[in-house]
């Protein structure tokens, strides 16, 4: 290690989501981001999971900073947990710092340490000289970043594409990737997520040309759903708002809390008579609102969730509402998302969403634009980052179509070392480690075991007996049954079938009662299986 530089992805390889890599020369290391995931659908009860990063925990002393390339949950959601054991300086720009002083602000009592900084100036932290350089991405202030090291200059794209017309109006540096080049770049960490698209991605302006025409055709209300840290979109539905006469409304505690610091910033500018409580919305005619909200991905607790079933405590769902769901359905999402759409439809609103309608675009480099920057960067190395593994392959066919050599592209998963120096680049062994499940107050103690009874439970229901015995294979009593999820359990016959099985395992073990209750489980669910064809999880308890 001496004179090699380790690069340790924790996150966002191999997955959609919780994105966070390691930089580590000698005894000193920065961070990239700190995300989370969003729980797939049989991840049942888990809120969220972040990255492993158990690698750290004897090495916090040396960790320097943390560097953030942009406020999204998936690069920023996993800090309130990385800054319990931590107590590095985080570097991100003013609206990604505003976003995490909000985060931190509800969960993390020690005070951070957040230092501003600004694209396109340089920073100097142990032995790593750092450039932050903007990117466009689908939210204002991204930034990618150049680090030299002692064994060359490595680039960290963030999330990024090539979008000439932001809603920012702040392209893209193309100088700056331009000057990386001509330095030399020994490593590229590219985003992957939109390397199976063909194309370019397209601006951010065609949202704001599709809300135009909404806006213009709409009679009743519109009920825009996106993300919290949204800005840009916040931005550009105010800017309709007060083109086509109608008071905006925003409501979720993290949409409002974002708003009030991104306008505080100067990031977002909307007047005061613009914006207006919820609650009024209810003394205008529907012609003159609109209303922007969290939920849009489907999220039960959100307020497009509770809208959907009629659950909202300040407001309803009124025929005719126009409803926007202005954001991708992150992987795994996808079912509650439509079945939310559903709703809506139920509750009779027109539901715009982005499969039919330009209101949501990508925020990430399809495949043309991944050309380019390589083409722009011409790196020694390549490492895809942030996508699953198919992402990564495809990113890395691009780069052996423009000439980079396969033994220069490292595809690889979270938990797998890299190590270069000056002319190589060696793939490691991969490290143990997995996911980190945040379920309720529980971080990490939740594990797959759990997850999977908890399938169980949901797809068969539940069977607890208990039972008294004398201990010499005679029953005291009729066994009590409990049971859930379980339909028939009231049948006389099944009942007496199960006290027959339990009555027969207590003669046969009355010699050997080690191990009767996992007997009687086994049993019970064999006999439960050939009746119901279902297998409950199933508990006895002797008396």
């Amino acid at each position: 290690m001496d004179s090699k530089l380790r690069i340790l992805p924790l996150g966002g390889l191999g997955e959609i989501g919780k994105n966070m890599t390691v930089i580590e020369y000698q005894d000193e290391i920065l961070i990239i981001d700190a995300g989370v995931m969003f729980p797939e659908n049989d991840m049942l009860g888990i809120d969220l999971i972040i990255p492993d990063f158990k690698y750290l925990m004897d090495k916090l002393d040396n960790v320097l900073g943390i560097l953030v390339t942009h406020g999204h949950e998936d690069h920023v959601g996993a800090l309130p947990h990385l800054m319990e054991y931590l107590s590095a300086p985080i570097y991100a720009t003013p609206l990604t710092a505003g976003l995490i002083e909000v985060k931190l602000r509800q969960t993390v009592r020690e005070r951070v340490d957040i230092v501003e900084i600004q694209a396109g100036e340089t920073l100097y932290i142990g032995s790593f000289k750092i450039e932050p350089f903007h990117v466009a991405h689908s939210i204002p202030d991204c930034v990618g970043f150049g680090i030299t090291t002692p064994v060359g200059l490595i680039v960290h794209t963030g999330d990024y594409k090539f979008d000439h017309t932001p809603a920012d109006g702040w392209p893209p540096d193309f100088a700056k990737l331009a000057e990386f080049s001509e330095r030399g770049v020994l490593c590229l960490l590219a985003d992957s997520t939109n390397a199976d698209r063909p194309g370019w991605t397209p601006s951010e302006m065609v949202v704001a040309e599709a809300f135009d025409d909404l806006f213009r055709k709409a009679e009743g209300r519109i009920i825009v759903a996106t993300f919290a840290s949204l800005i840009s979109r916040i931005q550009q539905v105010a800017d309709m708002a007060q083109k086509y006469g109608r008071k905006l409304a925003i409501t979720g505690r993290s949409m409002r809390e974002n708003t009030k610091m991104a306008s505080r910033l100067g990031y977002l500018t909307i007047p005061d008579d613009l914006l207006i409580d919820v609650s009024l919305t209810a003394n205008l005619p529907d012609s003159q609102v609109v209303i922007m909200a969290t939920g849009s991905q489907g999220e039960p607790s959100a307020v497009m969730g509770r809208l959907a079933s009629g659950r909202h405590n300040r407001f309803r769902i009124h025929a005719g509402d126009t409803i926007v769901f202005s954001a991708h359905p992150i992987p795994g999402n996808e079912e509650l998302v439509f079945r939310t759409i559903n709703r809506l439809y139920q509750r009779g609103a027109n539901v715009l969403y982005e499969r039919i309608a330009n209101v949501h675009v990508s925020g990430h480099a399809s495949q043309e634009e991944m050309k380019l920057l390589i083409n722009l960067i011409r790196p020694k190395f390549l490492v895809p980052i942030h996508g699953e593994l198919r992402h990564l392959k495809q990113h890395a066919e691009l780069a052996r179509q423009l000439g980079i050599a396969p033994e220069n592209i490292a595809v690889v998963e979270n938990g797998t070392p890299l190590e270069l120096d000056e002319n190589n680049l060696t793939i490691c062994p991969r490290l143990p480690g997995g996911y980190v499940f945040v379920d309720g107050a529980a971080v990490g103690d939740t594990g797959w075991s759990i997850v999977r009874d908890r399938e169980k439970l949901a797809e068969n229901g539940f069977f607890i007996v208990v039972v008294a015995t004398n201990g010499r294979g005679d029953l005291l009593g009729q066994p009590e049954f409990i049971s859930q999820g379980l339909a028939n359990m009231d049948d006389e016959e099944l009942r007496e079938g199960a006290e027959e099985t339990i009555a027969r395992v207590l003669r046969q073990h009355a010699d050997n009662p080690d191990g009767l209750a996992g007997k009687l489980e086994s049993a019970l669910s064999r006999y439960l299986y050939d009746e119901m064809r279902k297998r409950p999880f199933i508990k006895a308890i002797l008396k």
